[in-house]
């Protein structure tokens, strides 16, 4: 339905008018004129069809204009601000090198990145020094039972000033999100991100709202505690590029967290910004440019297979999660500073990008069975293929 704001003069026509707008009468039958007096002016916003389209149109103009940014940037620059990045967040959160290459990777690739750790491991710190390394706007949304999908999206007010409803964006409308404690929302809610994740949109009573470029979720869950909680389904952990998890430090970086904290006032510690959000957009097409020669095109789909054929897999990989892994290895290629892809690239990202993707049967379930040990397997039983590796 097509929505009006009309401004009358009259009280008794702005009743009217707002019942008129409920039914979907047009704005000319609107404007009678009351005791003789001159019909009241209408103005009519666009309908939500071409809102639509104009939101669509605007979409494109910016992907455009990051495309003609990213052919500025090649892969060794790609490379050297992903670097940067990562120094970055590793001067405020103690961590391995290889769970924070794995967070710049779901960025690189235009994912989004489920984190899975106990709590206090620094999962919420890590989000948001991302986010402040890479100069983007950060908004966190804590998940709770009573959470609604309005409190997460947005919903429309009404105004009584001029009798229309006007959209009042949710705390999803930010480049990088921080879905907090995901796993403690009901089913409902957590749909409400689906759409979100997979098409960088929301709809609102029939309308469409573009989210703003770059956007990125990084969602958290808590493993051990089951009380409250609703595990998250199929259909979305499908939609996250990578799973990862930070864990316990080590005895020196322990000491060093120590030591880091002793050196400063502030309990958090602080991140300085290093790119803005034209270069994150920019540095997100550059994996485009990464060649991925044929026989691993092959590679990573029977990778895919042996998942589906494994006799401990109810549901294997989709060919969703085919996309994510190849998409995750040109990134992986671009953080290792090379324009082309090798089978070491895909056996690095295997186990992130697809071991959460798999359902696995009850047998395998009770038998404690680690879906990383199933991805593990894999990559043992397939056969790697011979690339040619110098630069053509």
């Amino acid at each position: 339905m097509s929505e009006w704001t009309v401004d009358f003069e009259s009280t008794a026509l702005a009743r009217l008018g707002y019942l008129g707008s409920l039914a979907g009468w047009p704005v000319p039958l609107l404007c009678v004129s009351i005791a003789g007096g001159e019909p009241p002016t209408a103005t009519a916003t666009l309908p939500a069809t071409r809102r639509r389209d104009a939101d669509e149109s605007r979409a494109a103009g910016n992907a455009f204009r990051r495309g003609s940014r990213a052919a500025g940037m090649d892969v060794p620059e790609a490379a050297a601000a992903c670097s940067r990045v990562v120094d970055e967040v590793g001067g405020a959160v103690v961590a391995d090198r290889e769970f924070l290459d794995r967070v710049t990777l779901g960025i690189l690739a235009r994912g989004h990145v489920l984190l899975e750790d106990v709590p206090g491991t620094g999962k919420t710190l890590s989000a948001r020094s991302f986010a402040t390394a890479l100069g983007l706007e950060f908004s966190r949304v804590q998940f709770t039972p009573d959470l609604l999908p309005s409190d997460v999206t947005g919903t429309n007010v009404f105004d009584e000033g001029d009798g229309s409803f006007a959209f009042s964006p949710g705390p999803i409308f930010a480049n990088v999100v921080l879905a907090d404690e995901i796993n403690r929302a009901p089913p409902k809610t957590q749909a409400a991100l689906l759409e979100a994740m997979e098409e960088g949109q929301v709809t609102v009573d029939g309308d469409t709202h573009a989210l703003p470029e770059p956007f990125y979720v990084i969602a958290t869950q808590n493993p051990v505690e089951s009380e409250g909680a609703f595990p998250l389904p199929e259909a979305q952990l499908d939609r996250f590029t990578i799973k990862t998890s930070i864990g316990y430090p080590d005895d020196d970086g322990e000491v060093e967290l120590l030591r880091r904290r002793a050196g400063r006032v502030e309990q958090a510690p602080t991140v300085d910004r290093v790119l803005d959000a034209d270069a994150v957009s920019a540095l997100r097409e550059v994996p485009e440019s990464v060649r991925v020669e044929d026989d691993l095109l092959g590679y990573m789909a029977a990778l895919v297979r042996a998942t589906r054929e494994d006799r401990r897999v109810d549901v294997g990989v989709s060919p969703r999660g085919t996309q994510r892994l190849f998409e995750t290895a040109r990134a992986a290629a671009v953080v290792a500073g090379r324009e082309f892809v090798t089978p070491d690239d895909v056996k690095r990202v295997a186990e992130p990008a697809l071991a959460h993707r798999l359902v696995l049967t009850p047998d395998a379930a009770v038998n404690d069975v680690d879906k990383r040990d199933v991805i593990a397997d894999a990559l043992d039983r397939v056969a790697v293929p011979t690339v040619e590796t110098a630069e053509a």
